[in-house]
């Protein structure tokens, strides 16, 4: 699920105000001895923090249906994280990485929510859409000053990604058989007087049978009304009556 969330960063990273641009994306810690070994622009994501998105959770269970809308398989809800990314510039000049930053943010601002069709992979088959927040207010535990103390590096401009992205909750469990047939009523008294009647069995074919007797008749009863309408706006020698006229 991470490196799907990876796929869909960069992508995004890619287009947007940075189409064309050739910058690339990198997803490793930007530590001092990768800032050395860099030789081209680049807008480094990394990834600082993993954590459940409790106010996310649900109980209960999901059904998963096939082509046909049957339900086949029963699921739990899938668990929501939040993704927290650190996206940084690196060109040779401050004013390149301002600009750089710029780009990022205005490529991210207008994609605060992702829509399945968007997402490879697993992250798509749950058909859910992922949130995006960039450069909101930081509620994980760790400051931004302790990333980059732990990366050992110098503070720098950055913008804070938090991505909350759906992770599927296993087991499946697999449905039973689809009814295929009706109620079975039976009748009798509390103190057995009158005894139990015979069975009475709804199969799948009367139920359609009274639909569509029930449809017919509906059908029928709306014919003879509008043909009564029909009638009552002709007159005696069958021609029709304007009703717009006045006395």
């Amino acid at each position: 699920m991470i490196h799907e969330v990876d796929e869909v960063l960069k992508k995004l990273l890619g287009g947007g105000a940075l189409t064309g641009s050739g910058i690339d994306v990198a997803f490793e810690a930007p530590t001092r001895d990768w800032a050395a070994r860099r030789n081209a622009p680049v807008v480094n994501a990394y990834l600082y923090d993993i954590r459940e998105d409790v106010n996310r959770r649900q109980r209960g269970q999901i059904a998963v249906r096939d082509e046909r809308d049957i339900v086949v398989r029963r699921r739990q809800p899938p668990r929501w994280f939040r993704l927290s990314y650190l996206l940084t510039a690196w060109t040779k000049t401050p004013q390149d990485e301002h600009r750089l930053l710029s780009a990022v943010l205005a490529t991210l601002l207008p994609r605060e929510l992702l829509p399945p069709d968007e997402l490879p992979g697993s992250l798509g088959a749950l058909g859910l859409s992922m949130p995006l927040t960039v450069a909101g207010i930081q509620t994980e535990s760790r400051s931004l000053a302790e990333i980059w103390s732990a990366l050992g590096g110098e503070l720098k401009p950055s913008l804070d990604l938090v991505v909350t992205a759906p992770f599927p909750a296993f087991p499946e469990y697999d449905a039973g058989p689809p009814v295929t047939e009706g109620a079975t009523v039976r009748l009798r008294g509390m103190d057995g007087d009158p005894p139990e009647s015979e069975g009475r069995s709804h199969r799948p074919h009367q139920v359609a049978a009274a639909r569509a007797a029930r449809e017919e008749a509906a059908a029928a009863r709306t014919a003879r009304e509008n043909a009564a309408g029909r009638a009552a706006r002709k007159d005696p020698a069958g021609h029709p009556v304007d009703r717009t006229e006045q006395p």
